[in-house]
């Protein structure tokens, strides 16, 4: 998404290099291209474990591109927002086109030098398309986001157990929504849909940073 704000912090760095750890074994018995997702609440930090994970890879040679879900919304920020408001039903994982995200990774597994997916411009609340090359030395594909768990053509799964009540310090800072009662409700009901997602997890990011194999 374009207009995303990293904040990157000690802990971040800790459970993204502690995660390469675990996945890189897999990674090197893998024959094809490997398919990694980071799950977990809003606020958890998601992205930034992606962005330190990535690196982590990348210093192994072992070349990688991220994917986000906040591209794939089927509305783009405000105007999701707004429809949240209007009927919070609406909040949940048929707000995002799941499905797509999953091609785009069977395509980029598959070998493809290219795919076509969604881009997010958060400023201007739109949402364009764009073709991102996939250069043939690609090995890993890291798809980030609140529902990814449930991607079927992922290899491993991380999920980061963090609950909205813990994060909310970390909301405050990247302040992308307004922090109201009616938030609130919204992550109450992600919660109750993004918790029951962990025992699909490979890999648990524990509440204190640390990072297990889920067993």
């Amino acid at each position: 998404m374009r207009g995303d704000v990293l904040i990157i912090q000690e802990w971040h760095i800790k459970a993204g290099r502690k995660a390469a750890e675990l996945v890189i074994p897999q990674i090197a018995q893998s024959a094809g291209k490997f398919a990694i997702t980071i799950a977990g609440e809003s606020g958890s930090g998601k992205s930034e474990i992606a962005e330190v994970l990535a690196e982590a890879l990348s210093e192994k040679g072992i070349k990688n591109v991220i994917l986000q879900q906040d591209d794939y919304f089927i509305y783009p920020p405000k105007t999701n927002e707004n429809t949240r408001r209007k009927d919070i039903g609406w909040v949940g994982m048929g707000e995002v086109k799941l499905d797509l995200i999953d091609r785009n990774i069977a395509d980029i597994k598959a070998g493809k030098n290219e795919i076509s997916k969604p881009l997010v411009i958060f400023e201007e609340d739109r949402i364009t398309e764009e073709t991102m090359p996939i250069d043939g030395t690609v090995k890993v594909v890291i798809a980030e986001g609140t529902f990814t768990t449930t991607l079927t053509n992922a290899d491993q799964h991380i999920f980061i157990d963090r609950t909205y009540l813990e994060t909310k310090k970390a909301r405050l800072e990247r302040a992308r929504e307004e922090q109201d009662e009616f938030l609130e409700n919204v992550l109450k009901i992600e919660h109750e849909i993004i918790s029951a997602h962990k025992t699909m997890a490979h890999i648990i990011v524990t509440s204190d940073y640390d990072v297990v194999k889920n067993v």
